[in-house]
């Protein structure tokens, strides 16, 4: 993918708003996602944010606002999810892309039909932009899987199939929510250091874990793969991912099988989906050190390697019950960059369907915790406070080894380069509630 006319910096809205340097969404933006007016029962449609306002799609379908595939986009994006929109593969996004870009550039002489169609970010509630089919998580970052090991065994060595795949497994869809989202405190067994026999409550070692969602666009058919070189046309968008971990129970069920209620209870995605178009001018290459094995024929493509990466700043913060009393802003924990992802989005991909799986328009991947190499960039608590023996101590004077009842946990996201406009992800923010246990 590369940078067009719609990554132009110079590129000015006449909607006033978008043109504000602390927005995330600049008119070299327009992430998807699906939302109606709040308080009301209006059906969910696609809409596409853009300054403080959302673009109907909806309403603009119905204007007559497009021709040709633009049209035929936006009509796809008047139903409640967009796997339609999704459907219709990268030609049809890039035509709708261009048509919103140009309907809301300054130089256009009569915008009449864009300007009926915005409804303030303020007064709506989100739905989710698409039916998840199924949902797939992955292990992908090498900084995080050494921080883990660290904290488990002295060697400190990184299971040997890292380095020649990217490891994932099925995670559940139906506790999926959007930012906003309250997350009940899980409950399950956990043994403790140095017991024989388990017991069963509320988790008490907490954790979130900073990942980016990936939405799949165009799916595959049922022992079909999906080659690598191509793999990213069959990707949307993507969004901020919290997965959230209960480490107490994971620590205990995960052998031999792997997460199940340590990951079950909550997954909270962002509302907006950037797609990988407006990402282009983010692009960083890709490398894997000369020591380390190289991949394997099919998730290899020389070409691609040169801007397989892409600079994603992420951050992480905290907000306790505390700050929300004394109206302090969150504490920042951690700041760290996709880029430093160990496999790429193609990699994910073309791994996922070797087998024959069939991705579905609308199926999620999430990236895997994202941690750069210092401990500033971890993406999760057990990496920060070392497994909860180094807590954090915050500015109201409280200290974190792992999440309390109260905390929300506020993720974002954006994208900035010399030359370009500052893109963001919005935000993604969750609150603990405690543990329904008698």
């Amino acid at each position: 993918m590369k940078s067009d006319h719609t990554h132009d910096i110079d590129a000015r809205s006449w909607l006033a708003s978008a043109n504000d340097a602390s927005t995330p969404f600049p008119l070299q933006n327009l992430p998807f996602g699906a939302f109606r007016r709040a308080g009301t029962n209006e059906a969910f449609r696609g809409g596409v944010a853009l300054g403080d306002q959302v673009i109907d799609l909806g309403a603009l379908s119905e204007a007559g606002a497009f021709l040709g595939l633009a049209a035929d986009a936006a009509r796809a994006c008047a139903q409640p999810s967009l796997n339609a929109f999704f459907d219709m593969g990268p030609d049809a996004w890039r035509a709708l892309r261009h048509a919103l870009f140009a309907l809301f550039d300054a130089r256009r002489e009569n915008a009449g039909s864009g300007q009926r169609c915005l409804v303030p970010q303020a007064s709506v509630e989100h739905g989710m932009p698409a039916h998840i089919g199924d949902y797939t998580d992955f292990y992908t970052s090498i900084d995080h899987a050494r921080n883990i090991v660290k904290l488990l065994r002295p060697d400190g060595a990184v299971s040997p199939n890292f380095k020649w795949m990217p490891v994932a497994y099925h995670g559940r869809v139906s506790s999926i929510g959007l930012s906003g989202q309250n997350v009940r405190r899980p409950c399950g067994q956990r043994m403790a250091v140095g017991a024989r026999v388990p017991d069963v409550g509320p988790c008490t070692r907490l954790d979130y874990e900073l990942e980016l969602g990936i939405v799949i666009g165009v799916g595959n058919g049922q022992g079909e793969r999906i080659p690598v070189a191509s793999a990213e046309d069959h990707v949307f968008g993507l969004c901020l991912l919290n997965d959230w971990s209960a480490r107490d129970i994971q620590a205990w069920e995960s052998t031999p099988l792997g997460p199940f209620l340590a990951k079950s209870f909550a997954t909270t995605l962002s509302p907006w989906i950037v797609t990988m178009d407006a990402l282009a001018p983010y692009r960083t290459a890709w490398t894997r050190p000369v020591d380390d094995p190289q991949p394997l024929a099919y998730l290899s493509a020389p070409a691609l390697d040169e801007s397989s990466a892409i600079d994603i700043r992420l951050d992480v913060a905290l907000e306790t019950a505390m700050h929300r009393r004394d109206a302090l802003p969150p504490t920042r924990l951690s700041c760290t960059s996709f880029r430093h992802q160990y496999w790429t989005l193609a990699q994910m991909v073309a791994h996922h369907t070797i087998a024959g799986c069939n991705l579905r328009s609308g199926d999620l991947l999430g990236s895997g915790t994202i941690s750069g190499p210092s401990r500033d960039e971890a993406g999760a608590l057990i990496e920060l406070t070392q497994a909860g023996h180094a807590p954090i101590r915050l500015p109201t004077g409280e200290t974190r080894a792992f999440l309390e009842d109260g905390d929300a946990v506020v993720m974002s996201g954006w994208c900035e380069r010399p030359g370009y406009a500052r893109i963001g992800f919005g935000e993604n923010r969750a609150e603990v509630l405690p543990a329904k246990w008698d």
